[in-house]
């Protein structure tokens, strides 16, 4: 008797379709690694800026030069940071049991999540690009 091979041939990744709350985890893992790369050039230059005046002005006048660099690289650390923050409150709600771990509780928070990401992404887009009160 033989017996039938059900397992695939070949994986194809294309088709695989991930559920919201794993998008939602594996998002939250790849903003902590950004975050945790990004923080080195970023205590860099801090730590070159309060070195002395000179070292101060030569950042300052480079910010000023690539002004939409700095403002575009400021602005994707933000939305990195925000989304990152705020799953992480999510999980922290999960683990001390404010929120239920089901599935359906799961998707809403997530939405939640994307929903508040992206509204306070365009927000601090605004602040950002037209600041309210200018120099």
């Amino acid at each position: 008797m033989i017996k039938e091979n059900k397992k695939p041939i070949h994986l194809n990744i294309r088709t695989i379709r991930f559920p919201i709350t794993a998008v939602a985890s594996i998002l939250h893992r790849i903003s902590g690694i950004l975050l945790f790369i990004i923080i080195g050039p970023i205590l860099w230059l801090l730590k070159l800026s309060l070195s002395s005046n000179n070292e101060f002005y030569k950042i300052y006048n480079f910010l000023l030069l690539n002004c939409y660099i700095s403002k575009f690289l400021f602005w994707i650390i933000t939305i990195v940071m925000m989304y990152h923050v705020i799953a992480g409150i999510r999980q922290i709600l999960m683990d001390f049991g404010y929120l239920e771990q089901t599935l359906l509780i799961g998707k809403i928070s997530v939405k939640i999540i994307f929903v508040l990401t992206i509204l306070l992404s365009v927000l601090s887009g605004i602040l950002i690009w037209y600041p309210l009160s200018r120099p």
